[in-house]
């Protein structure tokens, strides 16, 4: 049955993923099932979405009594599960005001938007956004040029104006590349895509002290880091630092397409007429959404998240100790954690664990990423060590 489906989506869909082989049909907690029946230990997640896990029952309650409801209203009219989670995502924030897209890009891109107003407003027209190499922040045109990896660039130049790349961690990049047409820095608390990149202490307070001291807005894209994946609900929670914008999608609906972008109320900007989204906060999202943010923060399931990463982080090591010169670090926080190897092995690894019925991601040709559900246990991650282990002993045998 596998083939059949894979012939299908090369005859009818982009070539766009390099798709691992497996046909996924259902799934339920951290597992997941495959149209021949195998099952998988599920530690990618749908790139750090599912955090509650597959078909929630919190969270498919939630969808099941909307869709038989309302889906659709658009914003010219009040909708109350929008509202809800507005409220839930603002009294457990620091932020004040939220707006909701349909994806991480969008809302992204709503936060310059919302920072370039505030640069026109009160830093005397100025337009540019610092961001990191490294970093990632989506795909449209504009988020391609904030996002800084050539990869994801220069198949597209010209790249839309107003964004300066800079080195990762490096305050004096930051410092340097500051002028009078600088609005915002806009930061990733810990680089996701780029390979699990943690920053130094310093640096983040560094940057809101350096953001505070120029009027400039400081937005953190948490698409990847929210929802409880470093082991607290945020992001900048885990660093201490506030934002004055932060932005939100992946793990927010559990599986449904939503995204937001929220603010502390001296930067609520955007007027009637700035922004819209025909989509964007529809009630089917924002029900399913609320109901994952709710049992989130009722359920304390980030403090979980810290304390079986923290687990998963002591097997990693054992490994990288046990497979010395082959496995050169260990990093992340949380359920957000990477291996990196000395070698590019990183495809040919995921393939074998496939096969062992772990799936995992391959972040790097050197180093794979590890974001599961966030409510695996610890014998869940026994088990995955056991696979992934397995794996490894397979490839460096050939």
């Amino acid at each position: 049955m596998t083939s059949k489906w894979q012939e299908q989506e090369s005859r009818y869909y982009m070539h766009l993923v390099n798709r691992q082989p497996v046909v996924i049909q259902r799934g339920a907690g951290v597992r997941v099932w495959d149209v021949e029946g195998k099952e998988y230990l599920d530690c990618v997640a749908g790139w750090a979405v599912n955090n509650l896990g597959h078909s929630h029952p919190a969270v498919t309650k939630a969808i099941q009594e909307q869709a038989g409801t309302l889906l659709q209203t658009s914003n010219q009219f009040y909708s109350i599960p929008q509202l809800q989670l507005a409220e839930a995502l603002v009294e457990n924030s620091c932020m004040d005001k939220v707006f909701f897209s349909n994806s991480g890009a969008e809302a992204n891109e709503g936060a310059v938007k919302l920072a370039r107003k505030y640069g026109n407003m009160y830093r005397g027209g100025a337009f540019e956004v610092i961001t990191a190499l490294n970093s990632f922040h989506g795909r449209t045109t504009a988020m391609i040029a904030a996002t800084g990896q050539p990869a994801y660039q220069d198949k597209w130049k010209p790249l839309s104006p107003g964004f300066v790349n800079v080195p990762y961690n490096d305050l004096d990049a930051v410092k340097q590349a500051t002028n009078e047409r600088t609005c915002a820095v806009m930061m990733e608390p810990l680089q996701g895509e780029g390979g699990v990149n943690i920053p130094s202490d310093a640096y983040l307070q560094g940057l809101r002290e350096w953001c505070d001291t120029n009027n400039m807005v400081l937005i953190f894209d948490e698409v990847q880091t929210g929802m409880g994946r470093l082991g607290t609900l945020w992001g900048y929670q885990s660093f201490g630092v506030e934002p004055d914008v932060m932005t939100l999608a992946k793990g927010l609906g559990n599986g449904m397409p939503v995204g937001a972008f929220l603010c502390k109320e001296k930067f609520n900007v955007l007027e009637p007429g700035d922004h819209g989204s025909t989509f964007g906060g529809n009630p089917l999202a924002t029900a399913a959404a609320n109901a994952a943010v709710r049992f989130m923060v009722e359920e304390d399931v980030p403090a979980h998240a810290l304390k079986v990463g923290q687990y998963l982080q002591q097997k990693l090591e054992g490994l990288k100790a046990k497979y010395e010169g082959v496995i050169v670090d260990v990093r992340g926080r949380g359920l957000l954690l990477a291996l990196q190897f000395r070698d590019t092995i990183s495809a040919t690894l995921v393939s074998a664990c496939n096969t062992k019925g772990l799936l995992l991601n391959p972040v790097r040709p050197d180093a794979i990423r590890f974001m599961p559900p966030l409510i695996i246990t610890e014998a869940e991650v026994d088990e995955a060590i056991a696979k992934l282990e397995s794996g490894l002993t397979e490839v460096l045998a050939e």
